[in-house]
């Protein structure tokens, strides 16, 4: 069974509550917050073989509002989107903007990378625009843009749009998370909606696909986690637990764990083979909004509103 333990913790790590993180390889994290500013981080000794001792690298900078999500590329790219409706991406070895998406405020969210070997496409939650679109990075061109499924004009009126996405381990589909509880999952050759899954009613925050794409978690602020079969648009199981909202989760690259950072300042780690929680940490003092795995599957990162970062060995 997987079990987390403490690696370090290190306070007042920004000047604001901090709202995303990613891992830029095994060894480097990037976190964005609400002051602005991505900051990427590794340990003191360049040589480390882990981020026991954690520093600040480097800062980018350039945004105006909250960085409200990030994720980096293999090749070394690093996507960020703010609540200034800007997309910034860079270089993370030589700090280089290689493209910034202006739009308006509320029109980019949730940022995800093609993960397939040599791609430089990215997804973004477009917000209000009620689509996911697809950049390349490396061109600063958009490929396409893949529009939400129409729905009821209440549903409309009250504010639906485009929040978190992911893309399944062979870049196929993108999976888009929607403020009115809904998942649409698209193909992306065709740009079409394949599927709008059911059964969340609120907003889903998070969305990841487990390393085989057969099956869809969503994190959601009716306090569950849902578990889909991606292919059938099925329902599986609804993990309950959290006390208030669930704002992040991330699959082990093994697909043996989950785990999830809620609005209740606890990170739960669940038990697939189970479908149960097996551990709950308690060493944030506010709202974990983000949380997840090294590439290697061996360190889990957790960011929260009170400013900090954690950091777990996985074993």
């Amino acid at each position: 069974m997987v079990k987390l333990s403490p690696l370090c913790h290190k306070a007042s790590v920004h000047d604001a509550e901090v709202w995303a993180a990613c891992f830029a390889g095994d060894k480097t994290l990037v976190t964005g917050s609400l002051d602005e500013s991505v900051k990427l981080w590794a340990n003191e000794e360049e040589d480390a073989a882990s981020l026991e001792n954690l520093h600040e690298k480097h800062a980018y900078t350039g945004h105006t509002l909250g960085v409200c999500s990030l994720d980096a590329n293999a090749a070394g790219l690093i996507a960020a989107s703010a609540l200034d409706g800007v997309v910034r991406a860079w270089d993370s070895a030589s700090g280089e903007t290689k493209m910034v998406l202006e739009s308006a405020p509320g029109e980019s969210w949730g940022v995800k990378f093609d993960p397939t070997s040599g791609s430089s496409l990215v997804a973004i939650g477009g917000g209000v625009s009620r689509a996911v679109h697809v950049y390349d990075v490396n061109k600063g061109e958009k490929k396409k843009s893949l529009e939400l499924p129409e729905t009821t004009a209440d549903a409309a009126k009250n504010g639906r749009f485009a929040q978190s996405v992911a893309y399944s381990p062979d870049g196929k589909r993108i999976a888009c998370g929607v403020t009115d509880g809904t998942v649409a999952i698209f193909d992306v050759k065709s740009g079409k909606c394949v599927h709008t899954l059911t059964g969340h009613v609120a907003p889903v925050r998070d969305v990841t696909f487990s390393p085989d794409g057969k099956t869809l978690y969503t994190a959601c602020d009716d306090g569950y986690v849902h578990v889909y079969d991606a292919h059938n648009k099925s329902l599986i199981d609804a993990f309950g637990g959290h006390k208030s909202w669930v704002l992040s989760l991330t699959a082990s690259p093994d697909g043996a764990a989950l785990v999830t950072g809620s609005s209740d300042s606890t990170i739960k780690l669940w038990d697939l083979s189970s479908r149960a929680c097996a551990q709950t940490m308690t060493n944030h003092s506010d709202a974990v909004w983000c949380v997840r795995f090294s590439p290697d599957g061996a360190k889990l990162a957790a960011v929260s509103a009170d400013r900090s970062i954690s950091l777990f060995n996985v074993a």
